[in-house]
């Protein structure tokens, strides 16, 4: 995919921030990290970033020794926020060392992103970004584990306001609304969709059928709406959209 490509798209969709859900790199070497912060920050977009399991070391002892040593050296906090009077991102570490597929959260990391999902601007859009999903993709891989305790994490999100989790991990696109697979005994409407984006990259050279693209995200007062676009060797080609009521 040619980097023009993504450029291009920036500038025609002029977003508020560019949100990057891990995977960034293949093995998490310095060279690969470097590089890839370069080309994201290049874009010319704000940027907030959360690593993925392939964005650390792979190989021992440095994988839990300077777990995340060289992420925070070119992306900074594996736990960033983006905060304004209209959106409020705050970004999740869901990656552990000893977990090679499948992630958590400590309690204190939970509560923190809750107790920043409260503390917003009242009538911002609560947004939380990390790497492991919370609902499983179309094409799930045997692999590629949800995030431990997922009930626990989804139920504290959804009690803090969140309206939208994001995700990445299975290098696909997909799209749920928590109504549609948990019933809420308590009767409510409160819209909390999981999206996972498809990727701009392969962090696995070897796995050609993965497809590339992009989740954009269109928010106001009565939806979100959500097109994915996704490269066909050309440009970047809307294949699908779906809008989700707010509250």
């Amino acid at each position: 995919m040619p980097l023009f490509a993504v450029r291009e798209l920036g500038a025609q969709l002029r977003p508020d921030l560019l949100v990057v859900t891990g995977d960034i790199t293949h093995r998490g070497r310095p060279e690969q990290l470097r590089r890839s912060a370069e080309v994201l920050r290049d874009l010319g977009l704000p940027l907030l970033a959360v690593p993925g399991n392939h964005d650390i070391p792979y190989t021992f002892p440095a994988r839990f020794t300077r777990t995340f040593t060289e992420w925070e050296r070119a992306y900074g906090d594996t736990e960033p926020l983006h905060t304004s009077d209209s959106l409020v991102v705050t970004g999740l570490n869901s990656v552990r060392p000893w977990r090679q597929q499948g992630g958590a959260l400590r309690t204190e990391q939970l509560a923190r992103a809750v107790a920043r999902l409260r503390d917003a601007p009242a009538g911002a859009y609560r947004v939380v970004a990390l790497h492991h999903h919370l609902a499983a993709p179309p094409w799930p891989s045997p692999r590629k584990k949800p995030i431990r305790r997922r009930d626990k994490v989804l139920r504290a999100l959804a009690e803090a306001g969140a309206e939208l989790v994001l995700s990445g991990h299975v290098h696909q696109a997909a799209l749920a609304e928590r109504r549609e697979f948990e019933a809420l005994e308590d009767g409510s409407r409160q819209s909390l969709v999981l999206a996972s984006g498809p990727g701009i990259g392969r962090p696995r050279p070897s796995r050609r059928g993965e497809t590339r693209g992009v989740n954009v995200y269109d928010v106001d007062p009565e939806a979100l709406t959500v097109s994915t676009r996704i490269w066909d060797g050309h440009g970047f080609v809307e294949i699908g959209r779906r809008a989700f009521p707010r509250r």
